[in-house]
Parts: structure tokens; C-alpha cells; sequence
């Protein structure tokens, strides 16, 4: 192989903070990972991260959220970036039965692989992690 080919492609998809634009991020999403197994589970995945960067970030309304599909032989990766304006970052929940909110990074994280969150309160981006084949101690998609 030469040096400065690769067999991992990258997507990028701005959006702007309307909540019918988490149709859109599934839509392009699904269109990319067409034929793959991953798909519906990467679907999912990105639309309940574009929600969130909507609902509980300064991306919502006026904003934007950027979307990035990294998808390699062994891995498909998903990362939603937001535009921050919370003191906290996203983290898993484990809420009970009835709670209504907090509990979809804590699904996302039963879907993926690995979940990880980087950032300041200038802007945090999720990645969610599929494998294509089940690593040691993981699960199958």
C-alpha cells in the first residue's frame, strides 16, 4: 500500500440546532452506511447524540452541531460535536424505570463498543465506537 492511501473514509455534516435536523443527521448517516449491519444501530447512535447536542447545548437554535463518520475496515465511528455553553460534560446516567430524560447516552453506551467524551465548555464531542467484528470482551453488533 502506498504511504499515503488509506483504507478509512471520513464524512463531515454541519447542521443547524433545529430539532427536524435530527431526521436529516440520521438520513445522511444511513445513506453512507448503506449495506452495512451497523447501520441501524449507528442511526440511532447519531440521532439520540444530535438530540442531545440540541436540547442541552448552545447548538440548539441559533447554533450548530457538526457530525463526523469515520468508517475503516474494523471500526465505524460516529462523533457529534456541539457548542458547549454547559458547566458539565455529557456523561452516562443510569436513571431507574421512570425517569423521562438522562437516559440516552446511557443507551448509546449499551449500543457501542466505546463511548468517549472530549471537550471544554467551549464544546464537547461524543464518539461512539462500533466494531465489525466482536473484539475480545466485547459484543456482536
Amino acid at each position: 500500500m502506498h504511504e499515503y492511501t488509506s483504507t478509512v473514509r471520513v464524512w463531515g455534516l454541519t447542521c443547524p440546532g433545529f430539532p427536524e435536523e435530527v431526521s436529516r443527521a440520521r438520513r445522511w448517516t444511513r445513506d453512507i452506511l448503506r449495506g452495512s449491519p451497523l447501520t441501524d444501530d449507528a442511526e440511532l447512535i447519531v440521532s439520540e447524540l444530535s438530540a442531545n447536542a440540541i436540547l442541552h447545548t448552545a447548538s440548539g437554535g441559533a447554533g450548530s452541531f457538526h457530525l463526523a463518520l469515520a468508517v475503516s475496515p474494523k471500526v465505524v465511528a460516529l462523533s457529534v460535536t456541539d457548542e458547549g455553553g454547559t458547566g458539565t460534560a455529557p456523561k452516562v446516567e443510569h436513571q431507574d424505570q421512570e425517569a423521562e430524560h438522562g437516559r440516552g447516552l446511557g443507551m448509546v453506551s449499551v449500543i457501542a463498543h466505546r463511548v468517549v467524551v472530549h471537550g471544554s465548555r467551549s464544546g464537547y464531542t461524543v464518539t461512539a465506537e462500533l466494531f465489525t467484528e466482536t473484539q475480545p470482551g466485547g459484543h456482536p453488533c
